[in-house]
């Protein structure tokens, strides 16, 4: 299979697909699958996707009939394959797409999770490490046995189609086991990781009625215990709908079970002390599986609803065909339950793969921490965001020097766009015949609108190209696409995994207003991507947090690949404050620099000079100041924004919230700044 030639691409090479990667790829074998059956042929991955968006229909009903997925499809379908029933998008369609996808069929997540195609019932399909207690594994077996047992714990406790289930628990086994029980039932199943504070997770749940808590008293982040049982007290205090807490004993610290009473409190253990039938209530498509929330920086996060078709549908065709996944495989990414790559990651059921938990300090006792278990339990594909690489890179870390990584063959980075440095340290010290996937989406659509592809290269610094199935495209401010320049992330084109809605915004007015008001009828993401005419893509930062310099628009991106890539630099966040009659504004870098460096003139020296030359002159900041920290998200998210609206004059409070911070304290410094102004 072709890409494209040569002479349309003069990117950096890092990585190339061998010769027979069509008859070796699980995309591969879909084509040839397509094929056989009377489809089209492709001899270019790119004209697959043109495929994919232009017959939506024909493409997502293949991939529902090839991956063979559970359901009951109406009598009337073609080949077991349900039907797609699509409104028009674009100038002149409806402010925001109505779509229905598989009118008629009924499915469940859970049915489709558990069947685990390719794997025995004593297969190990899930292992989770901690640093809270010692290893753990589940065959399928006992996957399937737990998700029984807790699903009968529900029952017991009324839970039944619709009621929501939440839980404040990390990365183990047992939230897992919790999404799976309460998606049998048809109802809602809902998470945040226990870093978050109380402030956070009662604005996000308060929204949603939940009925049953699942919490842990506490966990311990590399060597330092954290007790949660006080945050826990706090949250069901606020909520008022919950009728039963159930307790994970994870740190060892909390007390009995309080039995009885109007809102019982049990353990983990009385959940699934009883046997159950492992059966699946299917429901719609469109119905509710579980609710993502907006990063809740500013303003009160959004419940976004996802529904059981479109995620089933979306990271069974990503993992398979894009991630190239399968029964063979060891799946890991590193992330707390509170961001979607948690969603994706035990998704890797779908299609058989083992799925790899873990929580803790992913650089306790240092960043080889992570590279040591890829190569004790053989990952094959290791994700991680590009933070994490970028502190690898100035670890100064070999990584295939520490662990044997004979197994691993694909890299994942998200998170935050990866720098070309980042990419060749990747093939300099992990391996050179690993394939590097850069993927960026949201959890709007808890999935990727651009990503990697088994039948792309790899190019320095680049995405390969848009998700199979996603119409992405560049938008200039008037609606007009570009090619080979920035512009707005958009898609022309809805989505099987584009959110059901907002929990509670029935006149749909809050979605909108969050994704279709400047495009009536086109989804803006709130990203800049330059897509260049062979399809591979850059994308930039956030839009709404624009470098807007003499006319030179830059993703913030841009300028962290250079500040961060000194040896003097740990850390920086830029903002550019306007000027409102027109002027240049003010340009502010604020850096934590290395350990043992001096926040003097040289430091200001190099940074500009780097600056002045990877960018522009315009680019040198008017200011450079010295923080402890950089505010991110849980997720690992920079802050630009709220900084931004500090500086302006709101108070911190206003301008975020603490409780979704990995480090809220970091907010007081730029509040200092303004105030000294």
């Amino acid at each position: 299979m072709t890409t494209s030639s040569p002479a349309e691409v003069p990117h950096e090479v890092l990585w190339t697909p061998r010769p027979d990667a069509r008859s070796r790829t699980r995309i591969g074998h879909y084509l040839d699958w397509l094929e056989d059956r009377g489809g089209p042929r492709f001899d270019d991955v790119r004209e697959l996707h043109r495929w994919s968006v232009t017959e939506a229909d024909a493409f997502w009903r293949s991939i529902w009939a090839h991956l063979g997925l559970p359901g009951d499809v109406p009598a009337s379908a073609e080949d077991g394959a349900p039907r797609v029933a699509l409104e028009p998008v674009g100038p002149g369609a409806p402010q925001v797409p109505d779509r229905t996808w598989f009118p008629g069929v009924r499915l469940n997540y859970a049915e489709a999770m558990l069947r685990m195609p390719g794997r025995a019932d004593d297969d190990v399909v899930v292992v989770s490490e901690s640093q809270t207690r010692e290893r753990v594994a589940y065959t399928a077996a006992e996957l399937r046995d737990a998700v029984a047992r807790a699903r009968a714990g529900l029952l017991r406790l009324g839970v039944g189609r619709g009621d929501r289930v939440v839980a404040y628990a990390p990365n183990i086994p047992e939230t897992l086991v919790a999404l799976l029980a309460t998606a049998s039932l048809g109802a809602v199943f809902s998470s945040c990781a226990p870093e978050f504070g109380t402030r956070s997770v009662i604005d996000r749940w308060k929204q949603v009625d939940p009925v049953v808590l699942v919490a842990v008293d506490g966990y311990r982040y590399g060597a330092k215990d954290v007790d949660r049982r006080a945050e826990v007290a706090a949250i069901r205090e606020a909520l008022p709908t919950l009728r039963a807490t159930v307790w994970v004993d994870y740190l060892g610290s909390r007390r009995g079970s309080t039995g009885g009473g109007a809102r019982p409190e049990l353990g983990w253990d009385d959940l699934v002390a009883e046997p159950g039938e492992l059966t699946y209530e299917r429901v719609p498509f469109d119905h509710p599986l579980y609710l993502l929330f907006s990063s809740g920086t500013t303003g009160l996060p959004k419940p976004i609803v996802h529904g059981h078709g479109g995620i089933t549908l979306e990271h069974a065709k990503s993992l398979a065909l894009e991630l190239d996944l399968g029964p063979t495989d060891t799946f890991f990414w590193f992330s707390t339950t509170g961001w979607m790559m948690w969603n994706l990651l035990v998704s890797g059921l779908l299609v058989g793969s083992t799925v790899v938990m873990f929580d803790g300090n992913l650089a306790h006792p240092d960043t080889t921490t992570l590279w040591r278990l890829a190569g004790e339990l053989g990952i094959t594909y290791f994700g991680t965001s590009a933070p994490f690489l970028l502190q690898c890179t100035k670890d100064g870390l070999v990584p295939s020097d520490i662990a044997d990584l004979s197994a691993l063959r694909g890299v994942g980075s998200t998170g935050a766009p990866l720098s070309p440095d980042g990419f060749r340290w990747v093939y300099a010290t992990v391996g050179a015949s690993v394939q590097l996937g850069s993927l960026s989406g949201g959890t709007d659509v808890c999935a990727a609108f651009v990503g990697t592809n088994p039948l792309l290269p790899v190019y320095a610094g680049e995405i390969s190209g848009p998700a199979l199935g996603a119409a992405v495209e560049a938008y200039d401010p008037d609606g007009r696409r570009v090619l080979d320049e920035l512009g707005e992330l958009v898609i022309t084109a809805p989505m099987p995994s584009m959110p059901v809605g907002f929990w509670g915004d029935d006149d749909r007015s809050r979605y909108h207003a969050a994704y279709f008001e400047q495009y009536p009828g086109v989804w803006r993401h709130g990203d800049w991507i330059t897509i260049h005419p062979d399809g591979s893509c850059v994308i930039s930062g956030r839009s709404d947090a624009t470098l807007n310099r003499g006319g030179v628009r830059l993703g913030t991106a841009e300028f962290y690949a250079v500040v961060e890539s000194l040896d003097e630099v740990a850390d920086s966040l830029v903002v550019h404050l306007e000027d409102p009659d027109g002027g240049p504004g003010r340009l502010l870098l604020f850096v934590v620099p290395a350990e043992g460096v001096e926040a003097d003139d040289q430091l200001r020296t190099t940074i500009a000079g780097a600056l002045r030359t990877n960018l522009s002159p315009r680019h040198v900041p008017d200011e450079l100041h010295v923080v402890p920290a950089v505010p991110r998200t849980l997720s690992g998210k920079k802050l630009e924004v709220p900084v931004k609206k500090i500086l302006r004059g709101a108070e911190v409070d206003e301008a975020a919230s603490r409780g979704a911070l990995q480090n809220p304290d970091s907010l007081e410094a730029f509040a200092a700044l303004r105030e000294r102004e």
